[in-house]
């Protein structure tokens, strides 16, 4: 968890990452929390009692506010696996794509805890409805790639030797857009999301585009594109 904290706070900083693609290191995406002994007195105690052990799950909680906060958009390439936590960070990410042979579970219910954790209860239900939302939270069973997909949990399925290739391709269309555009729409999709008025969306959508008109990219893009050739953007 540490590392990947890491690896997001430097790919944030970084003027040269522009994407983010997430996916697992060996079979599965993320299987979740390892739950061996978690709750037992004698874990509170070795961990210094309650209140360190909350701040662990405010650590753990935090890395999905990292991940949705990021400047870059984040794809999911789901290889494997994706329960608990590792649900929680594909919910978190921007574009979802998943491999034939993956499955999902909110799980958290099923370990005993409450299904409302590291920010599923918000996310989940903007991604699938909240009808759905409160099914898979409430039962906590596994449920298909193809039932993600169908939910519109997933934009996409990809076979397993083919799942980074399709990311990449995602990627690469989403890098022929000016930085800046790219950035402020990332931003804009999600504001408007947390939003509750349309006017005020409206106008926070009037000011990006004042901006974005402003930069010798959104030149650059017009030109591209009456000239049909790739664009040179120097994110200005």
């Amino acid at each position: 968890m540490r590392e990947l904290t890491l690896a997001l706070d430097e790919v944030d900083d970084d003027p040269g990452c522009r994407v983010v693609i997430l996916t697992g290191a060996g079979r599965a995406f993320c299987a979740g929390l390892d739950l061996n002994g978690y709750g037992d007195d004698d874990l509170v105690t070795e961990q210094g009692g309650v209140i360190p052990m909350f701040e662990r799950q405010q650590d753990i909680a935090g890395l999905a506010l990292r991940l949705h906060g990021l400047r870059q958009p984040v794809i999911a390439a789901v290889n494997g696996p994706a329960a608990g936590g590792g649900l929680a960070l594909v919910c978190a990410s921007d574009i979802r794509i998943g491999s034939t042979s993956s499955v999902y579970a909110v799980g958290f219910i099923r370990a005993g805890f409450s299904a409302c954790d590291i920010g599923v209860s918000w996310l989940l239900p903007r991604l699938v409805g909240t009808g759905r939302a409160h099914e898979l939270m409430l039962t906590g069973r596994k449920f298909t790639a193809v039932e993600a997909e169908r939910y519109g949990l997933l934009v996409e399925l990809a076979e397993p030797d083919e799942l980074l290739e399709r990311a990449r391709a995602t990627a690469g269309l989403i890098l022929a857009n000016p930085p800046l555009s790219v950035e402020l729409t990332k931003v804009g999709m999600w504001a408007a999301v947390e939003s509750d008025s349309f006017s005020a969306t409206v106008e926070f959508e009037n000011r990006q585009q004042m901006i974005t008109a402003m930069t010798e990219d959104r030149g650059e893009a017009t030109a591209a594109f009456l000239e049909k050739r790739a664009p040179r953007y120097r994110r200005r």
